[in-house]
């Protein structure tokens, strides 16, 4: 198959690990593992340290998929797969989707959800929020649905914006998507992550027969670089598709990755906690820092998630103008043009231990 470059990484693959100050990510600053194995029960340091390092279960360690069914409902560990998350988003669509089906995904998002279905040669179109507020309304998503609809892929707690859906909506989208018997992918990588009021919603696979639901270790728990992520549905027929492709693929997960990632789900709470308090005092001290620069940055606070979508008040591209950041600054910001949308802004990530740093250099930039 062809496929297009991945902006978004290949701009981070340039500058993430160069640049001084990162403005932009999306995920938490990593534990380190000894915080992991701090948490571990005596029976969980058992596994770590007898683990062995040969191949392990396809479908994911029995033990991780059964710590993560406590939070699908009745929704049975077969009905799970574990693997890296950009590997099952790749393989859900090749395995669901073919050339002539329509595919409707939020806009703007993370590249991956959106241009493999392109790839695949399916018809694509965007459902994108008021930027007023980045409200996702239902009524323009109806509007986007044609007879040869297979897929709505939905992103939220979502990224770059940090809007949220509400129970109603969510009811709604369900709704719609039976009426036309559609399949609903969430992506819901920042599950948890929940920054505003708006209550939090369950896994939408728990609501939906034909939803399927993405999670994993990167941005919730602050580990990324496990490697990790699960996805579920009732469809227990497209799991097994899913499972079987993956023979192509990875096969199996890293088995030191797959019980580091179950320590962390039995002791969600270590992770969880200090994730949310450090992303909900920099979403803090950034609404501070653009009070004096209001003339430049436009800031809708997030309802949920690690970012948010800042407009620019400029005359250059905001392409042109997180290069000039960087080179200047050595402060890396993520352009509009990474996620597919037109106009002028920035993403700005709040999981970071050294934002107040990053956002002094950044402050001395904008007074430039």
């Amino acid at each position: 198959m062809k496929i297009k470059d991945f902006k978004l990484e290949r701009l981070f693959a340039e500058h993430e690990f160069s640049a001084k100050y990162l403005l932009s990510s999306s995920d938490c600053d990593g534990f380190e593992m000894s915080y992991v194995l701090d948490k571990a029960t005596e029976e969980e340091l058992q596994l770590w340290n007898k683990l062995t390092l040969g191949y392990t279960e396809s479908e994911g360690h029995h033990l991780l998929r059964e710590a993560l069914r406590p939070f699908y409902g009745q929704i049975s560990a077969d009905n799970m797969v574990v693997a890296s998350p950009g590997e099952l988003n790749f393989v859900l669509m090749n395995v669901l989707l073919e050339k002539e089906d329509h595919v409707i995904s939020v806009c703007p998002g993370y590249q991956s959800l959106f241009e493999v279905v392109r790839s695949i040669g399916c018809e694509l179109s965007f459902w994108k929020p008021e930027p007023e507020n980045w409200k996702f309304d239902i009524g323009k998503l109806k509007s986007l649905v044609r007879k040869n609809t297979k897929l709505i892929i939905i992103n939220f707690p979502h990224n770059p914006t940090g809007s949220y859906l509400s129970a109603a909506e969510q009811e709604e989208l369900i709704a719609l998507a039976r009426k036309h018997d559609l399949y609903i992918f969430s992506d819901e990588m920042y599950h948890k992550l929940m920054v505003g009021d708006t209550k939090e919603l369950p896994p939408l696979c728990t609501l939906y027969e034909k939803g399927i639901s993405l999670w994993g270790t990167s941005k919730t728990f602050g580990l990324a670089g496990l490697r990790i992520g699960w996805m579920v549905s009732e469809d227990k027929a497209l799991i097994d598709k899913i499972i079987a492709f993956k023979d192509y693929l990875s096969i199996c997960s890293s088995a030191p990755s797959e019980i580091l990632s179950l320590i962390a789900v039995n002791h969600i709470e270590k992770f969880l906690e200090p994730n949310l308090n450090k992303i909900k005092n920099n979403i803090k001290l950034f609404t501070d820092f653009v009070r004096p620069h209001q003339d430049v940055l436009h800031f809708i606070p997030p309802q949920s998630g690690s970012t948010a979508f800042v407009k620019l008040n400029i005359d250059i591209s905001s392409y042109d103008f997180t290069q000039k950041l960087i080179e200047e600054s050595s402060v890396m910001t993520v352009p509009a043009e990474m996620f597919e949308y037109e106009g002028k802004y920035i993403r700005i990530g709040f999981g970071r231990e050294n934002f107040s740093q990053s956002l002094k250099v950044f402050d001395d930039f904008l007074k430039k």
